[in-house]
């Protein structure tokens, strides 16, 4: 895409965009790419990771079945098995891989990849062990708040993405960009007001919840709850730990 110099954040260490067209526009010049999509790829990618299970992520248009037959794993996203509820990974053994479409998280994931930085996901449970990690890499780091769509197909930013970024920025040493600054701010003020609250009362907490799913909003809601750092190695999300030195 053809980028204004004003857009690229370029000159700190921390910078956020949104969405795929965000990973696109500084995704190639960052050194590690992290991904938020709080409800829920990224909080399903933490839950699987940590139970030892890795996954590859899919777009809704790949072939989720034909993919997993290639590499192995299971198909996810369907109405049994694994699927974006993060609940959905508690019984797999370890070692199991599963191919997890998204339109958002997913999608991103896909993006990020190409770029050729380093590319880790986070959400509410594993802010602050991310945070941490981000500490020993190389700036800069670009968060993408994935966000979600509007039915027409356009980007929808949405609250729990921005506080999900700003958990993550707010344990960051390094510059951060007056949008990074925003989010991390943002998040110092739901801490306040009560990230769980706002979290079951934003627009995709209300609309799980009316789905019957609010499980995974409580799930997700829980913060410092997880101690993986899930990167992306060979196509598939992983722990960090779990990585050779």
């Amino acid at each position: 895409m053809a980028l204004d110099p004003a857009h690229t954040q370029d000159g700190y260490d921390l910078r956020l965009e949104w969405g795929p067209d965000g990973v696109a526009a500084l995704g190639p010049s960052s050194a590690v790419i992290v991904l938020i999509d709080v409800l829920r790829f990224t909080t399903a990618v933490d839950a699987a990771v940590s139970g030892g299970v890795a996954v590859y992520p899919a777009r809704p248009t790949d072939d989720a079945a034909a993919l997993a037959a290639v590499v192995g794993a299971v198909a996810g996203g369907g109405t049994l098995g694994p699927s974006l509820s993060p609940l959905s990974f508690g019984g797999l053994p370890e070692g199991t891989s599963v191919v997890l479409p998204s339109p958002n998280g997913a999608t991103c994931s896909a993006l990020a990849a190409d770029t050729g930085a380093k590319v880790a996901a986070g959400c509410l449970r594993n802010a602050e062990v991310l945070g941490a990690w981000l500490n020993r890499q190389r700036p800069p780091v670009t968060v993408i708040a994935c966000g979600e769509r509007w039915p027409g197909g356009s980007l929808r930013p949405c609250l729990e993405d921005l506080l999900g970024a700003g958990a993550v920025l707010a344990g960051c040493r390094g510059t951060r960009s007056p949008e990074a600054e925003a989010a991390a701010a943002a998040w110092a003020d739901a801490l306040r007001r009560g990230p769980g609250e706002l979290m079951a009362r934003c627009a995709s907490g209300r609309e799980l919840s009316a789905k019957g799913r609010g499980d995974d909003v409580a799930y997700a809601s829980s913060i410092g709850a997880s101690r993986a750092v899930p990167v992306l190695v060979d196509g598939r999300f992983v722990d960090a730990a779990r990585l050779a030195p």
